[in-house]
């Protein structure tokens, strides 16, 4: 940094608010320009002398206001406007891939997880099977234009698709089920609620813990009324929202 800050420990503005209206000016002035990497949390607390806790609170805060964003495993950064908001329509049943698309964004994935499980009482209920059949389980990031957008965890009885490859988890899962195993996709049930990140979500969507989210749990049903996947979802609040067309009766 070009000036050393002078915090005011007699001030009756917090130590972190006083450090996050500095670095605050530091964006707003140009002095640090969008998508440039800003000091870590330890250099930072190394030269302002005050724990990375408090350095912590104040950069967390600037995540919340999208001034910043954390890269993991690379650093923090300078946000860049992108603009991207996503909106779906509960009106009909497309996929992630189908929505970012018809906006004129790319999506792709990034693979976090993927294995075979037991099904659990709650996964053998919401997928009609039996306690202790195989499902396969599928985490991934989601993003349009690069930008992360949701974590995506998908189950999917093995029993209905017995196999499951690196082909198949980088591109849409439903084009897959439609036109590779020629599975007619007829309905779903969408329940959404408020929710808060967790620490891990956060890291992975580069926003900061407990930062808005929307959390989407969803049964995908064919031939009427096969489960054929269950979908937990957490998306970034501030990149996505749903709409809905209603009638009064």
């Amino acid at each position: 940094m070009r000036k050393k800050m002078m915090l005011d420990k007699n001030s009756p503005l917090p130590i972190y608010f006083q450090i996050q209206e500095f670095l605050r000016n530091k964006i707003n002035s140009g002095e640090w320009l969008p998508g440039e990497r800003i000091p870590s949390e330890q250099a930072l607390s190394e030269m302002l002398n005050v724990s990375r806790m408090t350095i912590r609170q104040a950069l967390n805060n600037l995540v919340k206001e999208s001034l910043i964003s954390r890269k993991r495993g690379i650093g923090t950064f300078v946000s860049v406007k992108d603009g991207i908001e996503v909106e779906e329509s509960l009106k009909f049943l497309k996929s992630f891939s189908e929505d970012i698309s018809s906006i004129g964004l790319t999506p792709t994935n990034q693979l976090l997880g993927f294995s075979t499980m037991e099904a659990d009482e709650y996964l053998a209920e919401v997928l009609s099977i039996d306690i202790g059949s195989e499902v396969f389980k599928i985490e991934r990031c989601r993003l349009a234009n690069d930008q992360p957008i949701a974590i995506e965890t998908t189950y999917i009885p093995k029993n209905l698709v017995n196999r499951i490859d690196e082909q198949v988890l980088n591109h849409s899962l439903y084009e897959y089920f439609e036109v590779t195993l020629g599975y007619s996709i007829e309905k779903a049930t969408k329940w959404i609620k408020a929710s808060l990140m967790s620490e891990s979500d956060a890291s992975v969507l580069e926003v900061a813990e407990d930062s808005p989210a929307l959390e989407l749990h969803q049964i995908t049903y064919i031939n009427g009324d096969i489960p054929l996947e269950y979908v937990s979802c957490i998306y970034r609040a501030d990149r996505y929202r749903f709409t809905i067309d209603i009638e009064r009766t």
